[in-house]
């Protein structure tokens, strides 16, 4: 087994709550065809497409609520203290850490703190490359900023076809559904 020299941790729902997920799954969680409209037009956003204000009116407009009450729910996810704490005290002396996220914007200093900023050696934002997960090119990105190989990754995603997508290039794959059950698979594939 390849030694794990990088941990890479998708944002949104693994880092901190997801809001538009939790806002489509309020408004139009039966609607798949309302959900899906959303969840495309939100990957056009990240991949730099779209613009966030339009995307955000339409929102409004779909949902009834007014535009700065969609902001603010969009915007308004936590951080996942725990999960930060252990990369602070027992993941970071061990291996490179990375995010890689599908991503509008440059929004790290107002979901973080600085702390919490720093432990990354990079980050990698999809309106960055051009490209979202789970595209290659995303994948490709964050490994040639950290200096490492597919295989030398664990990466770390909520959503089970981007962690599918991760495995097809050759990194062990964690599907975040609980922070406590993502930290114990992290140190068996990390102190291996």
């Amino acid at each position: 087994m390849t030694r794990t020299k990088a941990v890479i941790f998708d944002c949104f729902g693994v880092l901190t709550a997801d809001g538009l997920k939790h806002l489509r799954e309020e408004f139009w969680g039966n609607d798949s065809a309302s959900s899906k409209h959303i969840y495309d037009m939100s990957k056009a956003v990240n991949a730099g497409y779209l613009g966030y204000d339009q995307f955000v009116s339409e929102i409004s407009k779909m949902s009834g609520l007014q535009i700065d009450e969609v902001r603010q729910r969009i915007n308004g996810a936590s951080p996942n203290n725990v999960l930060f704490e252990y990369i602070r005290d027992g993941l970071r002396e061990k291996t490179k850490i990375g995010m890689l996220s599908n991503a509008a914007d440059d929004w790290l200093n107002t979901l973080f703190s600085e702390w919490q900023v720093r432990l990354f050696d990079e980050i990698v934002l999809s309106y960055q490359v051009g490209a979202v997960k789970p595209e290659h090119a995303m994948y490709q990105a964050i490994t040639q900023r950290l200096g490492v190989g597919f295989e030398e990754c664990v990466f770390i995603d909520d959503s089970e076809s981007y962690c599918r997508a991760a495995q097809n290039l050759g990194m062990s794959t964690i599907w975040h559904q609980d922070t406590h059950d993502t930290i114990a698979k992290l140190r068996e594939l990390v102190d291996a």
